[in-house]
């Protein structure tokens, strides 16, 4: 297939050659389209569809500070909410004769609006959106499939999954792995990452298959069956598994993902192009998106399909929601009105920060926020133990850090927001040999156990070093080779047994950090209110990066932009 003319502009432009496109065709042209079935097939049968399209946003319902937590302080900036979502799709989408509106999943965990209210309110909402269909991100399986399945059937749009197959009647019921828009003579597979199990809670008759095998399955079924040729897939797998979807299939040229909150356009930060362009199996371009996270960015594409279903051109961006974007007033009013119950609970503050306990960096290195909570823990257990029973360290998994605390006051709402999964505190006791192993699997990615891929990186306390040599520090400087543990002030013993803190999600298995997974533990208080007590204990606080975690050779300038962040676990 030859190049696809680029004719990405800006959002903003997209949206306006459309609207005066429309204008300009006039009536000489409405019984052609009448006869085409009003979707513009021109007489090389061409085919022009839109796609609206959004990914993980945590619950984030509401509009949120650029940490991710309330917007407190408006002169800072607030950015999305589904109210400023719904403005865009409404005022644009008229003038989109064929138009899909599409969700890639992981609208559960994040705000108060899932913690308070499960997934009752997002149900309401996503109705509310025009959705025409979603996939499931690892984030809906956190309440198990009972309440997963109780509020898929609360939704009024097709949920697609190719690779998920499980033995609850409900989801067995509302789980679909295509869907045919007959209007558009086009169908949608979705796909969830097949990670699931070791990084959220589905019970253990809900299985993923392999992504990839999935989508090529059904793409050849949907070609076999029916005489559907376009065909685009909604994939909550991140963006180097879409690539390589894309590499490894053929028949498949529209690729909408989610899941690594990758951003991608032509802005400050973006981590690539929008779209990505890859060739697959046949040496054909896939299309390749993604709207970041929270909602922050409504992602758009227009493209042109042939005959043959393969993309001819496409023109899109993704559309920043910003405090210029108008909030929808209808739903927005539903939304304050949900936070009252939980707004003054959420607003009181527990103290103050001097610094910013920045989340950011902790999916690759040593962050604030990491070190701020590792330490909590463990000063937590040494307030309960005695000096001979007292626990080394402390730690956690970065993917379970979800949002930064800004410096300033620092209230009850935002420590939720950042921790807000339910973990509890659990103490065990591993040989300095578990600890190697798991440590080293941590950094090289694959559990050392079971070979199986390491979904997260983690975070320590003070009372231990960390130094491994990265295996491409240009590309991530946090995956390499485990060089050294540091334990107190002497090198890690192998044969010795230590206290160790940290939460029961990883001591259960998860991000498959201990395999096989840890028994016999007593599961303590939350991690939201050790932390809390934590920061009444420290207030102001004020903490900086202490080397504990580093890799044991440094370069003087890693890269110019920030490594990619990637959310590889769903905790």
């Amino acid at each position: 297939m030859a190049s696809v003319r680029n004719l990405v502009l800006s959002a903003a432009g997209c949206l306006a050659v459309l609207a005066s496109a429309a204008t300009a065709d006039g009536e000489d042209h409405l019984i052609s389209k009448r006869q085409l079935s009003k979707r513009f097939i021109d007489a090389d049968g061409n085919y022009n569809i839109s796609f609206y399209h959004i990914n993980d946003v945590h619950a984030h319902l509401d509009q949120f500070s650029s940490s991710g937590t309330d917007c407190t302080r408006p002169e800072r900036g607030c950015f999305g909410g589904y109210a400023r979502v719904r403005t865009v799709v409404e005022e644009t989408r008229p003038s989109h004769a064929d138009s899909l509106f599409l969700n890639v999943g992981d609208e559960f965990q994040g705000t108060m609006f899932f913690s308070f209210y499960g997934g009752e309110k997002i149900a309401e909402t996503l109705n509310q959106m025009g959705f025409d269909g979603m996939t499931l991100g690892n984030h809906e399986f956190d309440k198990g499939d009972e309440h997963l399945g109780q509020f898929l059937e609360n939704l009024t749009f097709p949920i697609i999954s190719a690779n998920v197959f499980s033995d609850n009647e409900k989801l067995n019921r509302t789980i679909k792995p295509f869907h045919i828009y007959d209007e558009y003579e086009l169908a949608v597979i979705g796909v969830t990452t097949d990670t699931t199990p070791s990084i959220s809670s589905p019970g253990k008759g809900t299985i993923f298959t392999d992504h990839v095998k999935a989508v090529q399955d059904t793409v050849d079924f949907i070609r076999a069956t029916t005489n559907i040729k376009r065909i685009a897939a909604i994939t909550h797998i991140g963006y180097d598994e879409d690539q390589r979807l894309a590499k490894e299939t053929t028949g498949l040229y529209l690729i909408m993902g989610g899941h690594s909150h990758t951003p991608l356009g032509d802005f400050a930060g973006a981590e690539g192009p929008y779209p990505t362009i890859v060739n697959n199996k046949d040496g054909d371009e896939v299309f390749i998106v993604t709207a970041y996270r929270w909602g922050e960015y409504l992602g758009y594409i227009d493209v042109t399909y042939d005959a043959d279903g393969k993309v001819l051109e496409y023109h899109g961006a993704p559309i920043h929601l910003t405090n210029t974007t108008e909030q929808e007033p209808e739903l927005q009013a539903q939304i304050n009105e949900w936070r009252k119950p939980f707004e003054e609970f959420s607003k009181q503050e527990i103290g103050v920060s001097n610094v910013i306990l920045d989340q950011s960096t902790c999916q690759t290195k040593e962050c604030t926020l990491g070190d701020f909570i590792c330490d909590a823990m463990l000063e937590y257990r040494l307030n309960g133990s005695t000096p001979e029973n007292a626990p080394a360290f402390a730690m956690t998994n970065a993917g379970g850090i979800r949002a930064t605390i800004d410096e300033g006051p620092i209230t009850r709402g935002e420590v939720l927001t950042s921790f807000p999964f339910g973990n509890a505190v659990v103490e065990v006791t591993l040989t300095g040999q578990q600890i190697w192993d798991a440590f080293e699997g941590i950094v090289a990615r694959v559990n050392k156990a079971n070979g199986k891929a390491v979904t997260s990186f983690l975070q320590v306390s003070r009372g231990i070093k960390v130094k491994w040599t990265p295996t491409d520090a240009a590309a991530n400087p946090s995956i390499g080779k485990l060089v050294s543990i540091t334990i107190g002030d002497a090198p890690i013993d192998l044969t010795k047994s230590y206290k160790v803190v940290t939460i029961d999600f990883l001591a259960g298995g998860g991000d498959n950090f201990f395999s096989p997974p840890l028994t016999g533990f007593a599961v303590l208080d939350t991690l939201d209110e050790v932390l809390v007590n934590y920061v009444v204990a420290q207030s102001p606080v004020d903490i900086a990066l202490d080397g504990r975690l580093s890799p044991a050779s440094k370069c003087k300038s890693r890269r110019k932009r920030a490594v990619k962040t990637v959310e590889m676990t769903g905790q």
